[in-house]
Order: structure tokens, then C-alpha cells, then sequence
């Protein structure tokens, strides 16, 4: 078969344990910069309606395990319809082995010969491969699989629980511990810097220019706070 199943195809291999670990780095830090803006979001709103420390806390924290449940919830959802796509690609390459093991060693050779090799190397290439594993030869060249390291739901969903709680808890405590004249200057501000540092981050791990993801990272960070800031200063004005 020669595309992947229930998902688009790979036209190259995985970089293997580097890259894997790049991505769940580049997960772990946008986790905790969701964590930051929307819990952020959350107590500077309920700021701006009142200063009583007992809502705060729990306008924080409902927050806090709103989302952290939610992104562990979607995350599972998610990565487990990834690996019942990935386990379904590898059972119908296992058949196509099993039923046609001459037509898979062709349609491998094409595949590394579409990939720079001559015809006489990429199929000696691919008879190698397939000598010593045909699945994981074609899960890795045609799916971009790798059988001993499917994607685990379980491992996904944990990891955006910690990351989202991790950045949630920064806003909780900044609006939390400061006097009362202070708290809603020392979130912004602890928020803002926050954002700062996870915008250079996530641009560091994707190769990118620093400078403009740390500029939408803040900026959206602040707009969402003056939003819902505004929204609890005039619910407070209405008396509500």
C-alpha cells in the first residue's frame, strides 16, 4: 500500500528518539504556556469584579483543573486515535507481508528508489531491510512508524495534565500571595514575563526567529487579560 493509513504520509523517516523528544519538549512547553494564559485570564477577570481572596482562589483553581482535566482528556482523545491509526497501517502491512511478500519488496524498493537511491542500490537496500524486519522496514519507510514506540495516550495525557498545571500555577500564586494593592501588578507583570520566556522557548525548539513568537506569545497573553479584565470591571460596575 502506498499511503498511510488514516493519516497523511510521511515522505521521510523519523529522526527516532531525538526528534520524539523534541516534540514532546515543544508539547511540554505550549502545555504550560496554555496553563499560563488561561488561568491568567481567569483570575485577572475575577480581579477586576472583586478583590476577596477566597473567590480568587477558587476562580483560580476551578480553573487550574478545568483545563489541566481538559487538555488531559483531548490529549488522550487524540493521541489514541493516532495510535489506532498507527496499529490499523500495521496490520494491513502485516497481511500484505504475509499475502504479496514480492509485491512489498517492489513497492519498498520504489519507495527508497523515490528517495535519491539508484534502482540497484535501493534494492539491495530493501532486501536487507526486509530480511532482517520487512514490518518495521515498511511501518518506518511507508508510514513513518515505529513499532516499538507508538504513540501512548496514556504517556500524552499525564504529560499535558503537568505542563498545563505547572504554568496554571504561576498566575494562582502571583494573584494569591501579594497584598491586595499589589496582586493584579505583580500577575501582569509575572505573566507577561512568563510568556516571554515560553515564546522564546517554543521558537528555539521549532528553529524559529524569537523575536515575533515572543511578540504574538505576549501579545495575546495581555489582550486575553485586558479582555477579561474588562469583562469583570463591568460586571462589577453592573453590580453583578
Amino acid at each position: 500500500m502506498s499511503e498511510a493509513t488514516g493519516g497523511e504520509r510521511h515522505d521521510e523517516a523519523p529522526t527516532g528518539g531525538l526528534g520524539t523528544r523534541l516534540n514532546w519538549l515543544r508539547a511540554a512547553v505550549l502545555g504550560a504556556n496554555d496553563g499560563i494564559v488561561s488561568t491568567a485570564g481567569v483570575v485577572v477577570g475575577v480581579a477586576g469584579a472583586t478583590d476577596s481572596q477566597p473567590a480568587l482562589l477558587t476562580a483560580g483553581l476551578a480553573g487550574l483543573l478545568a483545563g489541566s482535566m481538559s487538555m488531559a482528556a483531548g490529549e488522550y482523545v487524540s493521541v489514541s486515535t493516532q495510535r489506532d491509526s498507527e496499529m490499523a497501517a500495521l496490520a494491513v502491512e502485516k497481511r500484505e507481508l504475509k499475502e504479496q511478500p514480492e509485491a512489498e519488496l517492489d513497492e519498498l524498493t520504489r519507495m527508497l528508489a523515490d528517495r535519491g537511491l539508484s534502482e540497484q542500490v535501493a534494492r539491495e537496500a530493501a532486501v536487507q531491510l526486509t530480511d532482517r524486519d520487512a514490518l518495521r522496514a515498511h511501518a518506518r519507510v511507508e508510514h513513518g512508524i515505529d513499532p516499538d514506540q507508538l504513540a501512548n495516550p496514556w504517556h500524552a495525557a499525564v504529560a499535558s495534565f503537568l505542563a498545563f498545571t505547572a504554568g496554571a500555577l504561576l498566575p494562582l500564586l502571583a494573584i494569591m500571595l501579594p497584598p491586595a494593592s499589589a496582586r493584579l501588578y505583580v500577575t501582569v507583570l509575572s505573566v507577561l514575563a512568563a510568556l516571554t520566556l515560553t515564546g522564546w522557548w517554543s521558537a528555539r525548539l521549532g528553529a524559529a526567529a524569537a523575536g515575533p513568537a515572543v511578540l504574538r506569545n505576549v501579545c495575546g497573553g495581555a489582550l486575553a487579560m485586558a479582555v477579561t479584565y474588562a469583562a469583570g470591571s463591568a460586571l462589577d460596575a453592573a453590580g453583578v
